[in-house]
Protein backbone atom coordinates (compact mmCIF):
# COMPACT_ATOMS: atom_id res chain seq x y z
CA UNK A 1 0.00 0.00 0.00
CA UNK A 2 1.61 3.44 -0.93
CA UNK A 3 1.44 6.56 1.09
CA UNK A 4 -1.13 8.32 -0.90
CA UNK A 5 -3.62 5.10 -0.41
CA UNK A 6 -3.22 5.34 3.40
CA UNK A 7 -3.17 9.28 3.48
CA UNK A 8 -6.65 8.75 1.39
CA UNK A 9 -8.19 6.08 4.28
CA UNK A 10 -6.98 7.98 7.11
CA UNK A 11 -9.02 10.79 5.16
CA UNK A 12 -11.72 9.02 4.89
CA UNK A 13 -11.91 7.72 8.50
CA UNK A 14 -11.82 11.17 9.33
CA UNK A 15 -14.77 12.38 7.42
CA UNK A 16 -16.83 9.73 9.19
CA UNK A 17 -15.46 11.08 12.25
CA UNK A 18 -16.63 14.28 11.59
CA UNK A 19 -20.14 13.53 10.62
CA UNK A 20 -20.58 11.28 13.28
CA UNK A 21 -20.07 14.05 15.56
CA UNK A 22 -22.00 16.76 13.60
CA UNK A 23 -25.30 14.31 13.88
CA UNK A 24 -24.77 13.81 17.54
CA UNK A 25 -24.29 17.32 18.23
CA UNK A 26 -27.86 18.15 16.15
CA UNK A 27 -29.08 15.58 18.42
CA UNK A 28 -27.83 16.66 21.75
CA UNK A 29 -29.13 20.46 20.42
CA UNK A 30 -32.66 18.97 19.78
CA UNK A 31 -32.42 17.01 23.09
CA UNK A 32 -32.19 20.98 24.96
CA UNK A 33 -34.80 22.46 23.25
CA UNK A 34 -37.91 23.01 26.01
CA UNK A 35 -41.46 22.46 24.68
CA UNK A 36 -43.87 24.73 26.41
CA UNK A 37 -47.40 25.15 25.51
CA UNK A 38 -50.62 25.64 27.41
CA UNK A 39 -54.22 26.66 26.94
CA UNK A 40 -56.57 26.93 29.53
CA UNK A 41 -60.24 28.11 29.85
CA UNK A 42 -61.86 29.24 32.95
CA UNK A 43 -64.14 26.39 33.79
CA UNK A 44 -66.95 28.17 35.80
CA UNK A 45 -70.37 27.50 35.20
CA UNK A 46 -72.39 30.80 33.83
CA UNK A 47 -70.88 34.31 34.63
CA UNK A 48 -67.40 34.94 36.49
CA UNK A 49 -67.45 38.51 38.14
CA UNK A 50 -68.29 41.28 38.29
CA UNK A 51 -66.05 42.03 40.86
CA UNK A 52 -65.43 45.90 42.90
CA UNK A 53 -61.99 45.42 42.23
CA UNK A 54 -58.97 44.30 39.35
CA UNK A 55 -58.55 40.78 39.95
CA UNK A 56 -56.67 37.91 38.65
CA UNK A 57 -58.45 35.87 36.29
CA UNK A 58 -58.03 31.65 37.31
CA UNK A 59 -58.41 29.79 34.16
CA UNK A 60 -58.97 26.33 36.29
CA UNK A 61 -59.53 23.86 33.60
CA UNK A 62 -56.51 23.38 31.56
CA UNK A 63 -56.86 21.99 27.91
CA UNK A 64 -53.08 21.41 27.30
CA UNK A 65 -50.07 22.50 29.98
CA UNK A 66 -46.89 20.63 28.41
CA UNK A 67 -44.04 21.70 30.17
CA UNK A 68 -46.07 22.53 33.48
CA UNK A 69 -45.78 26.53 33.13
CA UNK A 70 -49.34 27.09 33.72
CA UNK A 71 -51.36 26.96 37.29
CA UNK A 72 -54.95 26.21 37.31
CA UNK A 73 -54.10 27.43 41.13
CA UNK A 74 -53.24 30.67 40.17
CA UNK A 75 -54.02 31.31 36.78
CA UNK A 76 -49.98 32.50 36.34
CA UNK A 77 -47.90 31.56 33.60
CA UNK A 78 -44.34 31.12 34.78
CA UNK A 79 -41.68 30.87 31.89
CA UNK A 80 -39.54 27.74 32.61
CA UNK A 81 -36.53 29.45 30.29
CA UNK A 82 -35.89 32.38 28.54
CA UNK A 83 -37.24 33.15 24.89
CA UNK A 84 -40.20 34.56 22.99
CA UNK A 85 -43.36 33.33 23.72
CA UNK A 86 -46.76 34.07 22.09
CA UNK A 87 -50.12 34.44 24.02
CA UNK A 88 -53.51 34.72 23.42
CA UNK A 89 -56.82 36.00 25.32
CA UNK A 90 -60.46 35.52 24.08
CA UNK A 91 -63.42 35.93 25.86
CA UNK A 92 -67.27 35.83 25.37
CA UNK A 93 -69.92 37.67 27.98
CA UNK A 94 -73.00 39.05 27.53
CA UNK A 95 -75.72 40.94 28.90
CA UNK A 96 -75.23 44.79 30.19
CA UNK A 97 -71.99 44.62 31.85
CA UNK A 98 -68.79 45.50 29.38
CA UNK A 99 -65.64 43.09 29.75
CA UNK A 100 -62.00 44.31 29.93
CA UNK A 101 -59.36 41.86 30.29
CA UNK A 102 -55.33 43.06 30.81
CA UNK A 103 -52.60 40.41 29.99
CA UNK A 104 -49.74 41.36 32.42
CA UNK A 105 -45.64 40.31 32.43
CA UNK A 106 -45.21 40.67 35.78
CA UNK A 107 -46.57 43.64 36.98
CA UNK A 108 -46.86 45.51 33.28
CA UNK A 109 -49.77 45.52 31.24
CA UNK A 110 -49.34 44.70 27.73
CA UNK A 111 -52.17 44.48 25.79
CA UNK A 112 -55.73 43.91 26.41
CA UNK A 113 -59.57 42.77 24.60
CA UNK A 114 -62.67 44.94 26.43
CA UNK A 115 -66.70 45.13 25.21
CA UNK A 116 -68.62 47.81 26.07
CA UNK A 117 -72.15 47.30 27.48
CA UNK A 118 -75.00 47.39 25.63
CA UNK A 119 -78.58 46.76 25.90
CA UNK A 120 -79.60 45.25 22.08
CA UNK A 121 -76.63 43.12 22.07
CA UNK A 122 -76.90 39.64 23.79
CA UNK A 123 -73.19 38.54 22.96
CA UNK A 124 -69.57 39.91 23.71
CA UNK A 125 -66.79 38.71 22.16
CA UNK A 126 -63.07 39.78 21.61
CA UNK A 127 -59.43 39.10 22.35
CA UNK A 128 -55.96 39.63 21.80
CA UNK A 129 -52.38 38.26 21.12
CA UNK A 130 -48.89 39.06 21.82
CA UNK A 131 -45.45 38.00 21.32
CA UNK A 132 -43.41 38.55 24.56
CA UNK A 133 -39.86 38.47 25.08
CA UNK A 134 -39.51 36.87 28.75
CA UNK A 135 -36.69 36.03 31.13
CA UNK A 136 -37.01 32.74 33.06
CA UNK A 137 -39.06 32.84 35.72
CA UNK A 138 -41.16 35.88 34.46
CA UNK A 139 -44.92 35.77 34.80
CA UNK A 140 -47.63 36.23 32.09
CA UNK A 141 -51.33 36.40 33.93
CA UNK A 142 -54.52 37.83 32.96
CA UNK A 143 -56.73 40.12 35.21
CA UNK A 144 -60.12 41.04 34.95
CA UNK A 145 -61.30 45.01 35.18
CA UNK A 146 -63.43 46.13 38.02
CA UNK A 147 -67.76 45.67 37.41
CA UNK A 148 -66.71 43.46 34.27
CA UNK A 149 -67.43 39.71 33.67
CA UNK A 150 -67.16 36.57 30.99
CA UNK A 151 -68.77 33.38 30.35
CA UNK A 152 -67.05 30.90 32.35
CA UNK A 153 -68.72 27.92 30.94
CA UNK A 154 -68.39 25.70 27.28
CA UNK A 155 -65.01 27.20 26.71
CA UNK A 156 -65.60 30.48 25.73
CA UNK A 157 -63.11 32.58 27.45
CA UNK A 158 -59.75 31.33 27.06
CA UNK A 159 -55.78 31.80 27.94
CA UNK A 160 -53.09 30.09 26.08
CA UNK A 161 -49.33 30.44 25.55
CA UNK A 162 -46.29 28.75 23.71
CA UNK A 163 -42.68 28.99 23.68
CA UNK A 164 -41.89 30.09 19.79
CA UNK A 165 -37.97 29.93 20.50
CA UNK A 166 -35.44 30.13 23.26
CA UNK A 167 -33.29 32.79 23.70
Amino acid sequence: MCEFDAMKEKLAALESRLEHSENQIVELRNKEKKVVIFSAEVGARGAVGPFNTETTLIYKTVITNIGNAYSEVTGIFAAPVAGVYYFTIFHHSGGDRGTELFLYKNSQRMVQTQDHPAVHETAHNGGNAVFLQLQQGDQVYVRMGENSHVWGSNYHTTFSGFLVSQM
